[in-house]
Formats: C-alpha cells, structure tokens, sequence
C-alpha cells in the first residue's frame, strides 16, 4: 500500500471551515487532495478509533464545547457526522479513544478538566458523559494562575486515564471505576516547566512529557500496576542560546521504540532523540527545521517513513522523509496549504 489518508484538525479562523482530509503518495513522495470533509467550528484536536470506523473532534459550539463524533469511509476518507455532545463552557483541546471504542476522553485547557464519555461502540456515537474531574492548584509561572489540563489518554494497557496539566506541573493517574474517574496517583515535575503532552515508548515501561513553558522532554518510567511514574531524565529541546519565545508542543514515539520528535514553536523546529532502550534516556540527534511557523503537531504515516507536520501561524502542512536507522529528517515539501492547521492524525493500517 502507497496510499495513506489523513486529516488535519484547524482553527477555525481566517478562511479554515474545520477538519481537513489529504492523501499521502509515498511512491511519489507527495501529498495531494488536500479538501474539507468535515465544517464545524475549533476542532484543533482529533483522534480515529482503531478499526478506522469513527474520527472523534473537539468542537466549539456557540458558547458551549464538547466532542464529535464522524463515521469514516475508509476508502475516500468522507466523514460523516453520527453525533456530538456539548456543554456549557470553553472546548477541549484534546480527545482519546479507548482501542474498544467504548469510551472517548477529553482534556479542558481552559476548565482544567477532564471528563469521560460513553461511547456505543458500533454506531460510534458519544453518549452523555460519565465523568469530570476538576483539578485544582496553580503554578509559579504567570500562565498557571489555574489548572490546564492539555492532555488526556490511555495508558497502553488501557488499565488507567492519564491527565497532563500545565497549569499545576502534574501528571495525574486515573483509573475508570464503576464509570467514573477515580485518581490513583499523580507525578509533579519541575514547577514553571508547563508539562503539555505525554507519548509512551512501545515496551510500555517507559514515557516522555513534553513540556511546554520550558521546552524539555522529561523522560519517565511507568509501572502499570499501580499507574506510577518515576522522574529518569530532563532534556532541552532547543539551544541553550535560544533566548526568544518557543513553547513546547507535540511528542511522539517511533513504533520501533527507538526514537523520540518533539516540537518547538518560536525555535520552530522538531528536536530528534535517540533512546536508550535500556534505560529509555534521550539523547539528541538533530534539530530539525519545521519548515513554517509555529509548529503545533506532526505525525508518523503508517509506514514511519515519513512524518507529516504542521505549522499553525504559516498556514501550512508539511512533509519529511524519515530515516529509520539514524532518525534523521528531510525535508521534502514544505508548500501545502492547509488554514491554520493543529491536529494531524493518519488511519490505521
């Protein structure tokens, strides 16, 4: 297979409409047919449930926020809404699928919360919610005035609910019981560094915090039995001379386990670590340039020969050739307009 189908979450603002579908030619080394499959308002975030059926946004609507839910056609990669849940309030700005396609959970930067919802699992529809979980706290820094929850997800083992929080320097561990969340622990990192997103290595035994005042990755170890993290290693992703804003965003793990990317916007740049899979310490490889202006996200395609990015403030997509052994990114193309891009997320192969 050659062909491999994407989308692209935006802001809904200047000429974007919402969600965005492209399709990937690795043969030609090109992406193409860059269209608007789905309008509706903010949907920065997205996620596609494992057998490729559902994409599940956040969304803006009016005054309120919340989740939605679109059936895929995995052929054209059309989506089409089936349904979506709102509340009073400011969106998320993030959203998991559990790999059942049972429950979804969102992230609220702005509420500093975290909520479960239901999900039925063959029509794909979000039910009403089951769960919020409202942090509390504040951290030295000026934008830590509150919580900010910036992440919520599953742990591989999908035994626990992890919650990232900028706002309080925190990692929180929830397990789902009887429908709710019910913390089980919680990791501080270095107060001021704004923790953002998290991505676990594939042996499951290891994971990396993106933070995002500080620039840093901070490598962890898990221990899935009791959802525990321990603090192994803080390393920079930008020069010690860069002095200019640069805010840390998205993170992600090679499927080989033997590569961390992690973004900066302001440096504007994808940091490149190699791994020791022993120890799961980073070392780095490269920085390299994220070919626009604020680089929000970036994802592998299925094959992980390549990474796809996106650059919010330049409007525009672009596409890298990934090399396997070293890590190392080319730049192949850095001119596909799509407006005010965030989220890019591939289906599943």
């Amino acid at each position: 297979m050659s062909k491999f189908i994407g989308y692209v979450g935006t802001y809904t603002k200047g000429d974007s409409k919402g969600i965005y579908s492209f399709t990937l030619d690795t043969d030609e080394q090109k992406i193409q047919d860059v269209k608007l499959v789905a309008e509706l308002d903010n949907p920065t975030y997205v996620t596609v449930s494992d057998d490729n059926r559902f994409l599940y946004s956040v969304v803006k609507e009016g005054e309120s926020g919340g989740v939605a839910a679109y059936s895929v056609d995995r052929q054209t990669g059309e989506l089409k809404l089936v349904n979506n849940q709102v509340s009073e309030g400011a969106s998320p700005c993030h959203v998991s699928v559990n790999k059942a396609n049972t429950q979804v959970v969102t992230g609220n930067y702005h509420k500093g919360t975290i909520e479960l919802y239901s999900v039925n699992s063959e029509s794909g529809s979000i039910k009403s919610s089951l769960s919020v979980v409202a942090h509390e706290g504040t951290g030295p820094h000026e934008r830590q005035e509150k919580p900010h929850t910036h992440f919520s997800g599953f742990t591989p083992d999908e035994k626990y609910v992890v919650a990232i929080d900028l706002g309080i320097d925190k990692l929180i561990t929830y397990e789902v019981k009887d429908g709710a969340l019910k913390e089980v622990n919680r990791l501080s990192v270095r107060p001021g560094s704004g923790p953002r997103h998290i991505a676990f290595h594939p042996n499951g035994k290891h994971a990396y915090i993106m933070t995002e005042i500080s620039n840093e990755v901070v490598a962890l170890s898990y221990d899935s039995s009791n959802g525990s993290f321990i603090e192994l290693q803080t390393i920079s992703t930008i020069p010690e001379d860069f002095t200019e804003n640069s805010q840390g965003s998205a993170i992600h793990v090679s499927k080989d386990g033997k590569f961390v990317y992690a973004a900066n916007r302001g440096h504007n740049s994808i940091a490149v670590f190699q791994v020791n899979e022993a120890t799961g310490e980073l070392t780095l490889v490269e920085m390299a340039s994220s070919g626009g202006n604020w680089p929000r996200d970036f994802v592998f395609d299925p094959s992980e020969k390549f990474i796809v990015g996106s650059n919010e403030q330049s409007s525009n997509i672009t596409l890298y050739a990934r090399d396997e052994q070293t890590g190392k990114l080319s730049l192949i193309d850095s001119d596909i307009t799509v407006p005010f891009p965030v989220c890019v997320k591939f289906l599943n192969v």
